[in-house]
């Protein structure tokens, strides 16, 4: 019949369509698919000798995943016909399935996603395998979209008004039984009773009439009141707005089409939809959210090095250095997802504190429900802790987590290599000292590496893996595959003062100290660069990271980076007097009885002191101050080749320190700016330092119109 549907006979006058690409392990929707598609749906509508039409998927797992990832890639360049046109086709083919002049039953059978839901809301009838790789969902809200091809529109009249909202402005799926009880499925059942149950389902719909008649109700309007559409609209509405703080369009746009089109004729809905979806799509917050779905998609594949032919280690046991806060994290990290941890530190108050902060991080995640009992069993039955390093002897990896200093990192790297087994990889969790220095100290420098976590450790995903000068293939395609074995994204990275994310990180930081000391206050800053988009503003991110952090991880970049780093004395200052942040219980702000943060006349007096040349700048020009400082530097690792390549950088920033995704990262938000535009504006403040110079490819792409990314 064709290359990827497959249609047979059943007994009774049914027919199973079975969609299976072949040579994908998922499959998707391309031109081509949609087009046979197409083809099957007309001749199906011309059969006189159907009675019912099942459809399954060929993929063990697998349903439907949405959209083929190429040609999604290539949607955000086409133009707007183009996308119309698109759009359109997908609307025709899964109307003519719901017009189909007999019962159909979708046997979803794994994940079904995006354009996969939209085509099972077509069906009449849908039953959903219970089994946990079943997922379905309406995801295109995370990449800058809203559903296209019906979603917005036949999800209400199924389930109503509040589990659509939920599920479409969210992004989240809904496994079998979520489904099965919102009535987004008939029923969840066992994989093998999917046919049998189809076919059931078809009779009764022969036997009952309710087929022709639930087509007709669902092809009509909702019927909600006015009441009723505004409480619902207005409570999801401002959970919307307070999640994303309207810097993300899409779950608004959504909200509308649905809200416009639900209680108007399915039809007139749909083209509601159509004109909702043109508005997102090929928007520059799109093009970055796709991209930044692709680079997520690239990082889960990749070995992290060039050689097809390295292989990583099969890591079973990891020892951890350390049971303070990035130590313990570290550790319960492995255990939680099945390696065997031993967690060492000097006396046993240490360690027990370590065992308790193991045990509430599975135990907060069971208090919100994203965790059961029988996990924390799980993971305490996987690590030990205690004050002996005898304890690393039959480890496959151990990761040493002690404080960020150097002379005594290498003094613990070189008394270890006495205990640690001979053929073990030692790794080291630090985020600014050089891991070729380090390596030194370790007998078997190709064996050594940095292994950068982010604090806290149990939500933050990104891992720096960072290759010192010596470091082996087949070590950073170990840690590389044990980083993703535990959950999280690893990026790999060449050895510098900072790396990548704190090199990038550093100067923004250190230009909003500069700012104070010319007059801006604290709280404008951070309300100007979470305006922006940032989660936080730098003075807060202070506090939370710890001022002593800072203030220590600033002087290795500013030995590192001599020509361009800028120290200012408040930061060592507020140091001196105790001030270390959040976890001190003051820092830039103190902090009250309930963890908030609120101004502290000490630190305004202190700041004040250092006011020796106040600017009168306005809100964009301190916009630009923060965040020109960070692509610049972004531009500059990218030229000294510390990431494999642009998109490995932007993802770093925006895993390591949660630069707004809408943005895109550093660089494409360059490439969204304009090469020439952020030229324009860093040259305004090149006589603040050489941190504002143009990097020579940031210059190049100006005067040639040229992106950082290639199209």
């Amino acid at each position: 019949m064709s290359q990827n549907l497959r249609l047979e006979s059943l007994p009774g006058g049914l027919a199973l369509l079975t969609f299976d690409t072949p040579g994908q392990k998922v499959n998707t929707f391309s031109a081509a698919v949609m087009q046979e598609f197409a083809d099957c749906v007309a001749e199906l509508a011309q059969r006189k000798d159907l009675r019912g039409l099942l459809l399954a998927s060929g993929k063990p797992g697998q349903f439907i995943a949405g959209a083929d990832l190429k040609e999604l890639g290539a949607a955000i360049h086409a133009t707007k016909e183009e996308s119309r046109e698109s759009i359109a086709r997908g609307h025709r083919v899964f109307s003519a399935f719901s017009q189909l002049p007999f019962p159909t039953v979708a046997l979803v059978n794994g994940a079904c996603m995006g354009g996969g839901t939209e085509l099972v809301l077509a069906f009449d009838y849908r039953l959903a395998a219970d089994v946990p790789q079943t997922k379905i969902g309406l995801p295109e809200v995370k990449i800058g979209l809203i559903p296209g091809w019906g979603g917005t529109q036949r999800l209400p009249r199924l389930v109503g008004i509040d589990a659509a909202l939920e599920i479409i402005t969210s992004g989240e799926p809904v496994d079998a039984r979520r489904a099965a009880e919102i009535g987004l499925v008939y029923d969840a059942v066992t994989p093998d009773r999917l046919i049998s149950e189809g076919t059931f389902l078809i009779e009764e719909a022969h036997r009952t009439g309710s087929w022709i008649e639930d087509r007709k109700r669902r092809s009509q309007p909702l019927g909600l009141s006015e009441d009723e559409v505004n409480f619902a609209f207005a409570v999801v509405e401002g959970a919307v707005r307070g999640k994303t703080r309207g810097q993300y369009p899409a779950p608004l746009v959504a909200l509308r089409a649905v809200r416009e089109g639900i209680n108007r004729p399915l039809d007139e809905g749909l083209a509601i939809e159509q004109a909702g979806i043109l508005e997102v799509v090929g928007t520059p917050i799109a093009t970055n959210l796709v991209a930044e779905f692709f680079d997520t998609t690239r990082l889960q594949r990749e070995t992290g090095v060039d050689d097809p032919n390295v292989k990583p280690r099969t890591i079973a046991s990891v020892g951890v250095l350390g049971a303070g806060l990035m130590g313990a994290g570290i550790a319960t990290a492995h255990a939680r997802r099945g390696v065997r941890a031993a967690m060492v530190d000097v006396n046993n108050e240490r360690v027990e504190d370590g065992m308790l902060r193991a045990r509430k991080v599975v135990e907060d995640r069971i208090g919100i429900g994203r965790a059961k009992p029988a996990e924390l069993a799980d993971m305490l039955s996987r690590l030990t802790a205690t004050t002996s390093r005898q304890a690393f002897s039959e480890c496959d990896l151990v990761v040493e987590a002690v404080t960020e200093n150097e002379a005594l990192k290498t003094k613990i790297i070189s008394e270890l290599s006495g205990v640690v087994r001979p053929d073990a990889i030692l790794a080291t969790n630090t985020s600014t000292i050089s891991i070729t220095r380090l390596a030194k100290a370790w007998p078997a420098p190709d064996r050594f590496a940095g292994m950068h976590f982010f604090s806290p450790v149990d939500r933050m995903p990104l891992v720096e893996v960072v290759r010192g000068e010596q470091t082996s293939d087949e070590t950073i395609a170990t840690l590389v595959a044990l980083s993703k074995k535990i959950g999280k994204t690893p990026i790999v990275v060449r050895d510098c003062p900072g790396f990548l994310v704190n090199r990038i990180l550093m100067p923004y930081m250190s230009e909003a100290l500069v700012l104070l000391q010319e007059g801006v206050d604290m709280d404008r800053l951070d309300k100007i660069a979470t305006r922006w988009g940032m989660p936080v503003g730098p003075i807060t991110l202070h506090d939370m990271v710890g001022l002593d952090t800072a203030f220590y991880a600033g002087e290795v970049l500013l030995a590192g980076y001599a020509d361009r780093a800028v120290s200012t004395p408040i930061l060592g200052e507020l140091v001196k007097l105790g001030r270390h942040g959040k976890k001190a219980g003051k820092g830039f702000r103190g902090i009250d009885r309930k963890g908030k943060f609120i101004p502290d006349p000490e630190v305004q007096q202190l700041i004040a002191k250092h006011v020796t040349q106040p600017r009168d700048l306005t809100d964009d020009d301190v916009a630009d101050r923060l965040f020109l400082c960070m692509a610049l530097e972004a531009v500059r690792a990218l030229e000294d080749r510390i990431a494999r390549q642009p998109g490995d950088v932007d993802m770093a920033m925006i895993l390591g320190v949660n630069f707004p995704a809408f943005r895109g990262g550093p660089l494409r938000w360059i490439d969204s700016e304009g090469a020439q535009n952020i030229v324009d504006r860093a040259k305004k403040f090149e006589s603040l330092g050489r941190r504002f110079s143009i990097p020579a490819a940031l210059a190049d792409a100006a005067k040639r119109g040229t992106r950082l990314y290639g199209k």
